[in-house]
Protein backbone atom coordinates (compact mmCIF):
# COMPACT_ATOMS: atom_id res chain seq x y z
CA UNK A 1 0.00 0.00 0.00
CA UNK A 2 1.43 3.38 -0.98
CA UNK A 3 0.83 6.53 1.01
CA UNK A 4 -0.29 9.82 -0.46
CA UNK A 5 2.51 12.38 -0.87
CA UNK A 6 2.60 14.91 1.95
CA UNK A 7 1.01 18.26 1.21
CA UNK A 8 3.57 21.07 0.89
CA UNK A 9 4.01 23.25 3.94
CA UNK A 10 2.18 26.57 3.85
CA UNK A 11 4.44 29.41 2.73
CA UNK A 12 4.53 33.06 3.79
CA UNK A 13 6.02 35.67 1.43
CA UNK A 14 6.55 39.23 2.55
CA UNK A 15 7.20 42.49 0.75
CA UNK A 16 5.39 45.11 -1.24
CA UNK A 17 2.33 43.33 -2.73
CA UNK A 18 0.51 44.32 -5.91
CA UNK A 19 -3.20 43.62 -5.39
CA UNK A 20 -6.19 44.30 -7.68
CA UNK A 21 -6.97 47.48 -5.74
CA UNK A 22 -3.43 48.84 -5.63
CA UNK A 23 -0.11 48.30 -3.88
CA UNK A 24 0.25 47.33 -0.21
CA UNK A 25 3.67 48.49 0.95
CA UNK A 26 4.01 46.15 3.95
CA UNK A 27 2.25 43.08 2.64
CA UNK A 28 2.04 39.33 2.89
CA UNK A 29 1.05 36.50 0.54
CA UNK A 30 0.23 33.17 2.18
CA UNK A 31 0.30 30.08 -0.04
CA UNK A 32 -1.30 26.76 0.87
CA UNK A 33 -0.74 24.02 -1.70
CA UNK A 34 -1.33 25.44 -5.14
CA UNK A 35 -3.60 28.28 -3.96
CA UNK A 36 -3.28 31.72 -2.44
CA UNK A 37 -4.83 31.64 1.03
CA UNK A 38 -4.28 35.30 1.90
CA UNK A 39 -2.89 38.40 0.19
CA UNK A 40 -2.90 41.76 1.90
CA UNK A 41 -1.43 43.85 4.69
CA UNK A 42 0.96 42.16 7.11
CA UNK A 43 -0.89 43.76 10.03
CA UNK A 44 -4.09 42.00 9.05
CA UNK A 45 -2.76 38.46 8.59
CA UNK A 46 -5.20 36.25 10.50
CA UNK A 47 -4.58 33.44 12.94
CA UNK A 48 -1.68 31.03 12.93
CA UNK A 49 -0.39 32.21 9.54
CA UNK A 50 1.68 34.81 11.40
CA UNK A 51 3.93 31.96 12.60
CA UNK A 52 4.62 30.53 9.14
CA UNK A 53 8.23 30.38 7.99
CA UNK A 54 9.30 32.43 5.00
CA UNK A 55 12.09 31.52 2.56
CA UNK A 56 15.47 32.40 4.06
CA UNK A 57 17.16 32.98 0.70
CA UNK A 58 15.13 36.05 -0.35
CA UNK A 59 16.61 39.52 0.22
CA UNK A 60 14.74 42.49 1.62
CA UNK A 61 13.05 45.15 -0.48
CA UNK A 62 11.07 42.75 -2.65
CA UNK A 63 7.80 43.19 -4.53
CA UNK A 64 5.28 40.38 -5.04
CA UNK A 65 3.30 40.33 -8.29
CA UNK A 66 0.69 37.93 -9.62
CA UNK A 67 2.00 35.60 -12.30
CA UNK A 68 1.69 37.34 -15.66
CA UNK A 69 -0.71 36.23 -18.41
CA UNK A 70 0.36 36.40 -22.07
CA UNK A 71 -2.44 35.77 -24.55
CA UNK A 72 -0.32 36.23 -27.71
CA UNK A 73 3.06 34.49 -27.89
CA UNK A 74 4.72 32.49 -30.66
CA UNK A 75 7.81 31.09 -28.95
CA UNK A 76 11.03 31.55 -26.99
CA UNK A 77 14.41 30.02 -26.12
CA UNK A 78 14.60 28.56 -29.62
CA UNK A 79 11.20 26.88 -29.35
CA UNK A 80 8.13 27.73 -31.41
CA UNK A 81 4.46 27.01 -30.95
CA UNK A 82 3.61 24.76 -33.87
CA UNK A 83 3.45 21.12 -34.92
CA UNK A 84 6.56 20.14 -32.90
CA UNK A 85 5.30 19.50 -29.40
CA UNK A 86 8.74 19.42 -27.78
CA UNK A 87 9.66 22.73 -29.37
CA UNK A 88 6.43 24.18 -27.99
CA UNK A 89 7.28 22.90 -24.50
CA UNK A 90 10.67 24.62 -24.71
CA UNK A 91 8.96 27.90 -25.53
CA UNK A 92 6.40 27.56 -22.75
CA UNK A 93 8.99 26.75 -20.12
CA UNK A 94 11.10 29.73 -21.14
CA UNK A 95 8.25 32.13 -20.52
CA UNK A 96 7.24 30.39 -17.29
CA UNK A 97 10.78 30.87 -15.98
CA UNK A 98 10.62 34.53 -17.02
CA UNK A 99 7.45 35.22 -15.04
CA UNK A 100 4.67 34.53 -17.54
CA UNK A 101 2.99 31.77 -15.57
CA UNK A 102 -0.05 31.56 -17.89
CA UNK A 103 0.65 31.56 -21.61
CA UNK A 104 -1.52 31.14 -24.68
CA UNK A 105 0.44 29.59 -27.55
CA UNK A 106 -0.03 31.41 -30.85
CA UNK A 107 0.10 29.86 -34.31
CA UNK A 108 0.89 32.05 -37.32
CA UNK A 109 -1.02 31.61 -40.56
CA UNK A 110 -0.07 28.52 -42.52
CA UNK A 111 -1.58 25.98 -44.88
CA UNK A 112 -4.63 24.28 -43.34
CA UNK A 113 -2.85 20.97 -42.78
CA UNK A 114 -0.03 22.73 -40.93
CA UNK A 115 -2.48 24.66 -38.75
CA UNK A 116 -4.39 21.48 -37.95
CA UNK A 117 -1.16 19.72 -36.99
CA UNK A 118 -0.13 22.69 -34.85
CA UNK A 119 -3.43 22.80 -32.99
CA UNK A 120 -3.27 19.04 -32.41
CA UNK A 121 0.28 19.31 -31.06
CA UNK A 122 -0.62 22.08 -28.62
CA UNK A 123 -3.77 20.41 -27.31
CA UNK A 124 -1.90 18.04 -24.93
CA UNK A 125 0.05 20.99 -23.50
CA UNK A 126 -3.23 22.72 -22.71
CA UNK A 127 -4.57 19.54 -21.13
CA UNK A 128 -1.42 19.24 -19.00
CA UNK A 129 -1.56 22.87 -17.87
CA UNK A 130 1.65 23.86 -19.65
CA UNK A 131 -0.38 26.24 -21.81
CA UNK A 132 -3.49 28.18 -20.87
CA UNK A 133 -4.84 27.78 -24.40
CA UNK A 134 -4.27 28.25 -28.11
CA UNK A 135 -4.45 31.39 -30.26
CA UNK A 136 -4.74 31.32 -34.05
CA UNK A 137 -3.36 34.46 -35.67
CA UNK A 138 -5.13 33.88 -38.96
CA UNK A 139 -5.42 32.58 -41.58
CA UNK A 140 -8.38 34.89 -42.34
CA UNK A 141 -6.22 38.02 -42.56
CA UNK A 142 -5.68 40.90 -44.98
CA UNK A 143 -2.85 40.52 -47.48
CA UNK A 144 -2.48 44.32 -47.40
CA UNK A 145 -1.78 44.29 -43.64
CA UNK A 146 -0.23 40.83 -43.27
CA UNK A 147 3.00 41.97 -41.59
CA UNK A 148 5.23 38.93 -41.16
CA UNK A 149 2.42 36.52 -42.06
CA UNK A 150 2.93 34.60 -45.30
CA UNK A 151 0.44 36.19 -47.74
CA UNK A 152 0.26 32.95 -49.69
CA UNK A 153 -1.47 31.24 -46.76
CA UNK A 154 -4.20 33.84 -46.16
CA UNK A 155 -7.82 32.91 -46.92
CA UNK A 156 -11.36 34.14 -46.80
CA UNK A 157 -13.30 32.85 -43.80
CA UNK A 158 -13.97 29.12 -44.02
CA UNK A 159 -16.34 27.81 -41.35
CA UNK A 160 -15.55 24.17 -42.12
CA UNK A 161 -11.89 24.92 -41.44
CA UNK A 162 -12.86 26.62 -38.17
CA UNK A 163 -14.77 23.47 -37.13
CA UNK A 164 -11.76 21.31 -37.95
CA UNK A 165 -9.32 23.58 -36.09
CA UNK A 166 -11.50 23.62 -32.99
CA UNK A 167 -11.69 19.83 -33.07
CA UNK A 168 -7.94 19.50 -33.57
CA UNK A 169 -7.29 21.79 -30.61
CA UNK A 170 -9.33 19.56 -28.32
CA UNK A 171 -11.22 22.45 -26.80
CA UNK A 172 -8.04 24.44 -26.17
CA UNK A 173 -8.64 27.13 -28.81
CA UNK A 174 -9.38 30.39 -26.96
CA UNK A 175 -9.18 33.15 -29.56
CA UNK A 176 -8.67 33.71 -33.26
CA UNK A 177 -7.42 36.83 -35.03
CA UNK A 178 -9.35 37.71 -38.17
CA UNK A 179 -9.78 40.62 -40.56
CA UNK A 180 -13.49 41.41 -41.02
CA UNK A 181 -13.05 42.08 -44.76
CA UNK A 182 -12.07 38.40 -45.15
CA UNK A 183 -15.49 37.48 -43.75
CA UNK A 184 -17.85 38.98 -46.35
CA UNK A 185 -20.89 37.10 -45.04
CA UNK A 186 -20.27 38.30 -41.49
CA UNK A 187 -20.82 34.78 -40.17
CA UNK A 188 -17.41 34.16 -38.58
CA UNK A 189 -17.96 35.84 -35.17
CA UNK A 190 -21.07 33.75 -34.49
CA UNK A 191 -19.31 30.59 -35.65
CA UNK A 192 -16.40 31.27 -33.31
CA UNK A 193 -18.62 32.11 -30.34
CA UNK A 194 -20.57 28.92 -30.96
CA UNK A 195 -17.35 27.05 -30.26
CA UNK A 196 -16.51 29.18 -27.22
CA UNK A 197 -13.76 31.00 -29.14
CA UNK A 198 -13.23 34.76 -28.77
CA UNK A 199 -12.84 36.71 -31.99
CA UNK A 200 -9.79 39.01 -32.16
CA UNK A 201 -9.80 41.82 -34.70
CA UNK A 202 -6.45 42.31 -36.41
CA UNK A 203 -4.26 42.35 -39.51
CA UNK A 204 -7.03 44.30 -41.19
CA UNK A 205 -7.33 47.14 -43.71
CA UNK A 206 -11.07 47.56 -43.14
CA UNK A 207 -12.72 50.90 -42.43
CA UNK A 208 -14.08 52.11 -39.10
CA UNK A 209 -17.68 51.04 -39.68
CA UNK A 210 -16.69 47.51 -40.71
CA UNK A 211 -14.39 47.07 -37.72
CA UNK A 212 -16.90 48.51 -35.25
CA UNK A 213 -19.58 46.17 -36.61
CA UNK A 214 -17.25 43.16 -36.27
CA UNK A 215 -16.38 44.05 -32.66
CA UNK A 216 -20.08 44.37 -31.82
CA UNK A 217 -20.72 40.98 -33.39
CA UNK A 218 -17.99 39.35 -31.29
CA UNK A 219 -19.25 41.07 -28.15
CA UNK A 220 -22.77 39.94 -28.91
CA UNK A 221 -21.59 36.33 -28.91
CA UNK A 222 -20.81 36.65 -25.20
CA UNK A 223 -18.10 33.97 -25.20
CA UNK A 224 -17.75 32.63 -21.62
CA UNK A 225 -18.14 36.17 -20.28
CA UNK A 226 -14.99 37.31 -22.09
CA UNK A 227 -14.46 40.33 -24.33
CA UNK A 228 -13.43 40.85 -27.95
CA UNK A 229 -9.70 41.35 -28.38
CA UNK A 230 -7.87 43.61 -30.81
CA UNK A 231 -4.62 42.00 -31.92
CA UNK A 232 -1.58 44.23 -31.26
CA UNK A 233 -3.33 47.58 -31.67
CA UNK A 234 -1.70 49.90 -34.26
CA UNK A 235 0.43 47.08 -35.71
CA UNK A 236 -1.05 45.31 -38.73
CA UNK A 237 -3.65 48.00 -39.46
CA UNK A 238 -3.83 51.47 -41.06
CA UNK A 239 -2.86 54.37 -38.79
CA UNK A 240 -5.45 56.59 -37.17
CA UNK A 241 -6.42 59.51 -39.42
CA UNK A 242 -8.90 62.23 -38.51
CA UNK A 243 -10.93 61.63 -41.69
CA UNK A 244 -10.32 57.88 -41.87
CA UNK A 245 -10.42 56.66 -38.26
CA UNK A 246 -10.27 53.00 -39.25
CA UNK A 247 -9.65 50.06 -36.90
CA UNK A 248 -7.71 52.08 -34.32
CA UNK A 249 -10.62 54.39 -33.49
CA UNK A 250 -13.10 51.50 -33.51
CA UNK A 251 -10.89 49.57 -31.09
CA UNK A 252 -10.20 52.47 -28.74
CA UNK A 253 -13.87 53.43 -28.64
CA UNK A 254 -14.95 49.87 -27.83
CA UNK A 255 -12.26 49.49 -25.16
CA UNK A 256 -13.17 52.83 -23.56
CA UNK A 257 -16.77 51.60 -23.27
CA UNK A 258 -15.65 48.33 -21.70
CA UNK A 259 -16.67 46.39 -24.83
CA UNK A 260 -13.22 45.20 -25.97
CA UNK A 261 -9.63 44.72 -24.82
CA UNK A 262 -6.77 46.02 -26.94
CA UNK A 263 -3.45 44.21 -27.07
CA UNK A 264 -0.33 46.37 -26.85
CA UNK A 265 3.25 45.24 -27.52
CA UNK A 266 4.93 47.61 -25.06
CA UNK A 267 8.52 46.70 -25.88
CA UNK A 268 9.79 50.08 -27.10
CA UNK A 269 10.01 48.72 -30.65
CA UNK A 270 6.49 48.08 -31.89
CA UNK A 271 5.11 51.26 -30.33
CA UNK A 272 6.51 54.58 -29.21
CA UNK A 273 6.26 55.16 -25.49
CA UNK A 274 3.97 58.16 -25.95
CA UNK A 275 1.56 55.93 -27.87
CA UNK A 276 1.48 53.38 -25.06
CA UNK A 277 0.96 56.15 -22.50
CA UNK A 278 -1.88 57.60 -24.61
CA UNK A 279 -3.73 54.28 -24.63
CA UNK A 280 -3.34 53.89 -20.86
CA UNK A 281 -4.67 57.42 -20.42
CA UNK A 282 -7.55 56.87 -22.84
CA UNK A 283 -8.66 53.33 -22.10
CA UNK A 284 -7.16 52.50 -18.72
CA UNK A 285 -5.52 49.24 -17.68
CA UNK A 286 -8.81 47.31 -17.60
CA UNK A 287 -9.03 47.73 -21.37
CA UNK A 288 -5.42 46.79 -22.17
CA UNK A 289 -3.69 43.42 -22.47
CA UNK A 290 0.07 43.68 -22.73
CA UNK A 291 1.33 40.89 -25.00
CA UNK A 292 4.82 39.78 -25.94
CA UNK A 293 4.11 38.52 -29.48
CA UNK A 294 7.44 36.83 -28.77
CA UNK A 295 9.02 34.53 -31.34
CA UNK A 296 11.62 31.81 -30.93
CA UNK A 297 14.53 34.25 -30.42
CA UNK A 298 13.15 35.53 -27.11
CA UNK A 299 15.86 34.93 -24.51
CA UNK A 300 18.57 34.24 -27.10
CA UNK A 301 21.35 36.22 -28.77
CA UNK A 302 21.19 38.15 -32.02
CA UNK A 303 21.07 35.99 -35.12
CA UNK A 304 18.82 34.46 -37.73
CA UNK A 305 15.73 32.54 -36.65
CA UNK A 306 12.44 31.40 -38.17
CA UNK A 307 8.79 32.26 -37.64
CA UNK A 308 6.30 30.07 -39.42
CA UNK A 309 9.01 28.95 -41.81
CA UNK A 310 10.12 32.50 -42.70
CA UNK A 311 13.62 33.77 -41.89
CA UNK A 312 13.74 36.43 -39.19
CA UNK A 313 16.82 38.51 -38.40
CA UNK A 314 17.17 39.59 -34.77
CA UNK A 315 19.33 42.65 -34.18
CA UNK A 316 19.21 44.32 -30.79
CA UNK A 317 15.61 44.34 -29.60
CA UNK A 318 14.16 44.08 -33.12
CA UNK A 319 13.05 40.95 -35.00
CA UNK A 320 12.45 41.61 -38.70
CA UNK A 321 11.81 39.47 -41.76
CA UNK A 322 14.95 38.97 -43.80
CA UNK A 323 12.75 39.48 -46.86
CA UNK A 324 11.16 42.92 -46.70
CA UNK A 325 12.12 44.01 -43.19
CA UNK A 326 8.67 43.80 -41.61
CA UNK A 327 8.60 43.43 -37.82
CA UNK A 328 8.18 39.72 -37.10
CA UNK A 329 7.04 39.45 -33.52
CA UNK A 330 9.14 40.44 -30.53
CA UNK A 331 11.87 39.18 -28.25
CA UNK A 332 10.69 40.66 -24.93
CA UNK A 333 8.84 38.99 -22.10
CA UNK A 334 5.83 40.42 -20.30
CA UNK A 335 7.92 41.31 -17.27
CA UNK A 336 10.25 43.26 -19.57
CA UNK A 337 7.21 45.21 -20.72
CA UNK A 338 5.92 45.87 -17.21
CA UNK A 339 9.37 47.16 -16.26
CA UNK A 340 9.55 49.41 -19.36
CA UNK A 341 6.09 50.83 -18.71
CA UNK A 342 6.88 51.62 -15.09
CA UNK A 343 10.51 52.76 -15.25
CA UNK A 344 10.58 54.44 -18.65
CA UNK A 345 7.03 55.72 -19.08
CA UNK A 346 6.07 56.37 -15.47
CA UNK A 347 2.95 54.20 -15.65
CA UNK A 348 1.67 53.18 -12.22
CA UNK A 349 2.95 49.74 -11.20
CA UNK A 350 -0.51 48.44 -10.32
CA UNK A 351 -1.84 49.61 -13.71
CA UNK A 352 0.99 47.94 -15.63
CA UNK A 353 0.47 44.69 -13.71
CA UNK A 354 -3.28 44.83 -14.29
CA UNK A 355 -2.64 45.08 -18.04
CA UNK A 356 -0.15 42.20 -17.94
CA UNK A 357 -2.16 39.86 -15.74
CA UNK A 358 -5.73 40.61 -14.67
CA UNK A 359 -7.10 42.14 -17.89
CA UNK A 360 -5.87 39.45 -20.32
CA UNK A 361 -7.14 36.74 -17.97
CA UNK A 362 -10.53 38.43 -17.79
CA UNK A 363 -10.73 38.92 -21.56
CA UNK A 364 -10.42 35.17 -22.14
CA UNK A 365 -12.23 34.12 -18.95
CA UNK A 366 -9.16 32.36 -17.55
CA UNK A 367 -10.20 31.44 -14.03
CA UNK A 368 -8.03 31.73 -10.95
CA UNK A 369 -5.11 33.59 -12.54
CA UNK A 370 -4.02 37.18 -13.00
CA UNK A 371 -4.63 38.48 -9.46
CA UNK A 372 -3.37 37.77 -5.95
CA UNK A 373 -6.65 37.05 -4.17
CA UNK A 374 -7.69 34.22 -1.83
CA UNK A 375 -8.48 31.11 -3.84
CA UNK A 376 -6.48 32.13 -6.89
CA UNK A 377 -3.77 29.87 -8.22
CA UNK A 378 -0.46 30.29 -6.41
CA UNK A 379 1.39 32.01 -9.24
CA UNK A 380 3.63 34.65 -7.67
CA UNK A 381 6.56 36.64 -9.01
CA UNK A 382 9.20 37.90 -6.61
CA UNK A 383 10.99 40.93 -8.07
CA UNK A 384 13.52 43.40 -6.70
CA UNK A 385 13.37 47.19 -6.46
CA UNK A 386 14.17 47.48 -10.16
CA UNK A 387 11.46 44.96 -11.12
CA UNK A 388 14.10 42.37 -12.01
CA UNK A 389 13.01 38.80 -11.47
CA UNK A 390 14.24 37.05 -8.32
CA UNK A 391 12.06 33.91 -8.19
CA UNK A 392 8.91 32.46 -9.76
CA UNK A 393 6.28 30.44 -7.91
CA UNK A 394 3.99 28.61 -10.35
CA UNK A 395 1.14 26.35 -9.20
CA UNK A 396 2.56 26.64 -5.69
CA UNK A 397 6.03 25.34 -6.63
CA UNK A 398 9.24 27.27 -7.17
CA UNK A 399 10.61 27.11 -10.70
Amino acid sequence: MTSEPAAPEPLLLTGRVVLPGGVVEDGVVVVEGDRVAYAGARAEVPGWWTDLPSPDDLPDGLTLLPGLVDVHCHGGDGGEFGPDGESARTAARHHHRCGTTSIVGSLVSAAPDVLLAGAAALAPLVEAGELAGIHLEGPFLSTVRCGAQDPGTLLDADLDLVDALVAAGGGGLLHMTFAPERDPSGSLPAALSGHGVVGSLGHTDADHATCARALRAVLGGGVRGGLPLVTHLFNGMPPLHHRAPGPVAAALGAAARGEAVVELIADGVHLDGATVQLVFDTVGPTGIALVSDAMSASGLAEGDYTLGGRTVQVRGREARLADGGSLAGGVSTLLDQVRWCVTELGIDLADAVTAAAHTPARALSLEGVGSLVPGSRADVLVVDRDLRLVRVLRHGAWL
